[in-house]
């Protein structure tokens, strides 16, 4: 069996990393850009960090700004609209997984013509070109969709989110640039962080893990543990440590896969509007303790990676339960609430049968069924 890495061609990372922006565009010789952000980032600046070097170096570009948080099917086929009468050449997608699971999803139609429907795309797609060249610029430190070929859109109309998995979606460049997220506020510091250790320890312990994801994962749990609580709290070193982290996370789980907390957080995201980090933060270590029983001694690494000390001398209950209270109390620690009073028991039917039907269930240590799945939202009401 053979393991495959897909990976930007190029990255850029650290402060200033912005400023090379411009020296790609003219190199390319992209004649017009089109800038995928979301409508807060335009507001209040972020947006125009970057279109400002544009305007500086004399490329055109054209802002498309409506993409709601958990992007739809809707936002997708508006993009593509305005991409195409703007005749772009070149995306740049600037915010968090939002603008950047809407750009993917553009690219890939505007090279693809015939997968116009972006439902079409659902589950490993079967497109032929890779999408419009993109760089990505991510404004939240969790996502890691700068270094995915994954991307995740909203049908509303059916109240469900699906994952499109597709290595021709992925940016050609990424650009991770901490002063892009200084201005995130804490609660969204905190819960794409949770995002970010949630990708990395579900990229850890899926069934299609092996030695070089495993090393890209227990990094980020590593740099997790030990920047995101100073990160929410906007110290800089921080900041540019969960850049850093939840970007090396990107690497490992883009292309073992995940797991179920993963497929809960998609199904609270479509039908209750939850965040999907504050989902993902709640579920982690609920599924970590359904999960323990299939994952041999990895807990051990997790619960080193957190900075729990002494655990060559622990048993393997004990430092099982070591890694998940960690995890339970750095989620504590940012913020992030235990409980989503939305979910209700007349809706776990729905629920539990969306999250078994979700492209990240597969990948998951443990079997799962829909009554268990069931039991694992229980917890959270």
């Amino acid at each position: 069996m053979s393991n495959r890495i897909i990976l930007n061609p190029v990255s850029f990372h650290g402060k200033g990393a912005i400023k090379e922006i411009p020296a790609i565009a003219k190199d390319q010789g992209f004649r017009h850009i089109f800038v995928c952000s979301d409508p807060a980032l335009v507001e209040f600046g972020v947006t125009a960090k970057v279109t400002d070097l544009l305007a500086e170096a004399g490329v055109p570009f054209t802002v498309y700004s409506g993409i709601k948080p958990n992007p739809t099917v809707e936002n997708v086929t508006d993009g593509v609209a305005a991409f195409k009468a703007c005749g772009a050449d070149a995306i740049i997608a600037i915010g968090g997984g939002s603008s950047m699971d809407t750009a993917k999803a553009i690219g890939v139609i505007i090279t693809n013509p015939e997968f116009g429907d972006v439902r079409s795309l659902e589950g490993v797609a079967p497109t032929k070109n890779h999408a419009v060249p993109t760089i990505a610029v991510p404004t939240t430190a969790g996502t890691a969709a700068e270094v995915t070929i994954n991307y995740v859109i909203t049908d509303v109309q059916k109240e469900r989110k699906f994952v499109c998995v597709d290595v021709n979606d992925i940016p050609s460049w990424a650009v991770v640039d901490p002063d892009m997220m200084s201005s995130m506020p804490r609660g969204l510091t905190a819960s794409t962080g949770m995002d970010a250790l949630t990708h990395a320890i579900e990229g850890y312990t899926t069934k299609g893990a092996w030695e070089m994801t495993d090393m890209f994962h227990l990094e980020a749990i590593r740099l997790i543990a030990k920047h995101l609580r100073g990160a929410v709290l906007s110290v800089p070193e921080d900041r540019e440590g969960m850049a850093l982290a939840q970007y090396v996370a990107g690497m490992g789980f883009s292309n073992v896969g995940l797991g179920i907390a993963h497929s809960i957080a998609h199904t609270l995201g479509a039908h209750y509007d939850t965040p999907h980090g504050v989902a993902c933060a709640m579920m982690l270590p609920i599924v970590m303790e359904y999960n323990q029983d299939y994952t041999g001694e990895k807990y051990r690494e997790i619960a080193r990676a957190m900075g729990v000390k002494g655990v060559d001398g622990m048993t393997q209950a004990q430092y099982r339960a070591a890694a998940v209270e960690a995890v339970k109390q750095l989620a504590a620690d940012v913020g992030i609430p235990a409980k989503n009073e939305k979910v209700r028991e007349e809706d776990l039917d729905q629920l539990a049968a969306d999250a078994f039907a979700d492209a990240c269930r597969p990948g998951n240590p443990r079997d799962t069924n829909v009554e268990e799945l069931k039991d694992l939202y229980r917890k959270i009401m």
